[in-house]
Formats: structure tokens, C-alpha cells, sequence
């Protein structure tokens, strides 16, 4: 298997993963939702850990890569209910 596609791996279980997390705070779901999500929430909670200078610095880069894209998760659920 290679490199890319080990990470493209990765990706999709951390979005799955900030999905489901997402889930629990805001509500609702399924397998296909909570990857869309939590892909979009990655996007969201990276840029803006970025721009806001963020770094948890709990020792697991997994562990920070999910909950930085659950928050970015829950905050893109939000924002489609508010437009929605």
C-alpha cells in the first residue's frame, strides 16, 4: 500500500471518527454523515487551529489531529443548521 493511500486512509478514519464524536454534542447521523462531517470538520478545525496559533501538545498526534477535527466537525454542523 502506499504512502498516499495510507493517509487518504488515515483521513477518512479521522473524519469518522470526529463524526461520530460530533454526533454526541450536536446530534444525529449516519456512517456516510459522520465521514462527510468530520472530513469537513478536519478542514475547519485545521484552519483554524492554524490561524489561531493552537496547539493542544498532548503527546498523540492522532489524538489531537480528532479532536481538533471534532470541534471543526461541531462547528460546521452548527453553522448548516443556523443557514439551514
Amino acid at each position: 500500500m502506499s504512502e498516499q493511500t495510507k493517509a487518504i486512509l488515515v483521513w477518512i478514519l479521522i473524519g469518522l471518527i470526529a463524526g461520530w464524536l460530533a454526533s454526541f454534542i450536536v446530534g444525529g447521523g449516519g456512517l456516510l454523515r459522520y465521514i462527510l462531517t468530520g472530513l469537513a470538520g478536519s478542514l475547519v478545525g485545521g484552519f483554524l487551529a492554524q490561524k489561531f496559533d493552537i496547539n493542544l501538545k498532548l503527546g498523540n498526534r492522532f489524538l489531537e489531529q480528532v479532536i481538533v477535527a471534532a470541534v471543526g466537525a461541531i462547528i460546521v454542523v452548527l453553522v448548516a443548521r443556523i443557514l439551514a
